[in-house]
């Protein structure tokens, strides 16, 4: 995707066309960027954006516990017009540099109340056919949901890391979010503390899963001062790109494709089989490639092959 081709106003409340995709880059961001201008007129701070969109999205779920496809249909629309709003939030935030890691943590939080919703209406509404095994079933679903979209973040926020720099990614790095978290105190910062200590979970969650990433970023912040050299970068990224398309189909679109097929052919338990099938065979993939690209590139950093 060519960022010529699109309004160079958009572009800049993108994180980087490198990790976004089609529905995203001609539907989501555009009409998430209207949303950002008009909140940034009316005053409206990228947070209060968010917890909108979790009560929208929360709402979608609750409809699709009813076996009508118009109320289905109803909760499909009000489940995009959540996502809108989650673009939108990212969108404003950059556009007036109002970022802040309360303001990611809430972003990333929001997803998962959708997701809580959606999962327990399903449940319900299939409790008569199903009784107990719908809620075991949707369990190891929901678990395997929250390791795809995790590391989708992570891996896309690596992509961006060496695409442009910290300053253009959120990755994190548990020992300073451990730092930081030691910093606050449960009587003054009880709120800010309790997110942190989530996040950090979070966090270190997602680096058990990537033990190859983590060796080579050991050697970029030993030898390289924590900053990797042009070359790496521009080597890492060829080698990323591909990936990119993975950590885009683990997130919204591609399973949120998925739920809707299901409601309209009426067989909501589908949704749950295709996460656990498809998207559990998806997220081995990229997280076994990603880890291999890194096992290839530790051996060179070391060395110090590549040009400063």
């Amino acid at each position: 995707m060519k960022e010529k081709k699109l309004d160079p106003r958009l572009v800049s409340t993108l994180k980087s066309t490198d990790t976004e995709e089609f529905i995203d880059i001609w539907f989501y961001r555009p009409v998430g960027y209207r949303h950002a201008l008009i909140f940034r007129k009316l005053g409206v701070s990228p947070n209060m954006v968010t917890v909108a969109s979790i009560f929208i999205g929360v709402a979608a779920g609750i409809l699709f516990y009813f076996d009508d496809l118009l109320m289905n249909v109803a909760g499909m629309a009000l489940l995009v017009w959540a996502n809108i709003y989650d673009s939108t939030d990212g969108q404003l935030a950059r556009m007036t540099g109002k970022q802040s890691p309360v303001g990611r943590m809430l972003d990333g939080a929001s997803g998962d109340l959708w997701f809580i919703s959606i999962y327990a209406a399903v449940c319900l509404r299939l409790m008569p056919e199903w009784s107990i095994w719908i809620w075991c079933l949707a369990a190891v679903t929901g678990f395997c949901h929250t390791k795809q979209a995790a590391m989708a973040d992570y891996y896309r926020n690596i992509h961006l890391l060496f695409l442009k720099g910290k300053a253009g990614s959120e990755l994190s790095h548990s020992v300073a979010v451990k730092e930081n978290l030691e910093k606050l105190t449960w009587r003054h910062h009880f709120a800010r503390k309790a997110f942190e200590r989530l996040y950090l979970n979070y966090t270190v969650g997602q680096e058990a899963l990537s033990p190859k990433f983590q060796a080579m970023m050991r050697v970029i912040r030993e030898k390289y001062d924590g900053e990797a050299p042009d070359g790496f970068r521009q080597a890492f990224r060829v080698k990323s790109l591909p990936l990119m398309k993975y950590t885009n189909m683990l997130s919204f679109n591609t399973r949120v494709i998925a739920l809707f097929i299901s409601l309209f052919i009426n067989i909501p338990w589908l949704y749950f089989v295709f996460e656990l099938t498809v998207l559990n065979g998806m997220f081995f993939y990229m997280v076994r490639t990603h880890e291999r690209i890194c096992k290839q590139f530790t051996p060179q950093l070391e060395a110090q092959t590549f040009a400063q």
